[in-house]
């Protein structure tokens, strides 16, 4: 009896394991051919749009809701990630994980209210949002699916 009971758990074990070992948020898709995200910025040039699919490590998180994270470039740079239609969130305990999403990367100016919007939902200081006063231009990213490993 004592084996069977062993042999019960350490089987629930293995498969708890694995289920945990990969996550999928929004569209159902797999991380072959994905590029570097460091790589993303001169794969796309001068394009201001391109559909892809990236692979990174989560930098941060909206701590609301999960409704968006930051992905590490290079030099410090980070891209943010959002999710297409605001159809599906990550969780927000997951910086430092490595994700692949896939969709659509895009370069734009995005401005002031979304950036102090963004930086509320990060935790910053109310000061540290005042100090927003210009518009940024972002390379950001549409989700369609996300995996977190």
């Amino acid at each position: 009896m004592k084996k069977l009971i062993l042999l019960f758990f350490v089987i629930t074990v293995a498969f708890s394991a694995n289920a945990q070992s990969t996550d999928h948020f929004g569209k159902e898709i797999n991380d072959k051919k994905a590029i570097e995200a460091k790589a993303l910025p001169a794969k796309m040039g001068d394009k201001t749009e391109m559909q892809a699919k990236v692979s990174g490590t989560v930098e941060s998180v909206c701590q609301v809701k999960g409704c968006w994270m930051k992905v590490n470039l290079d030099n410090g740079e980070t891209m943010r990630v959002m999710f297409k239609d605001y159809g599906f969130f990550v969780p927000k305990d997951i910086t430092g994980k490595t994700v692949v999403f896939e969709g659509e990367a895009q370069k734009k100016m995005v401005p002031v209210e979304h950036l102090q919007h963004y930086a509320k939902d990060a935790g910053q200081t109310k000061e540290e949002i005042e100090k927003i006063t210009k518009p940024k231009e972002e390379l950001t990213f549409i989700a369609d699916g996300v995996i977190v490993k």
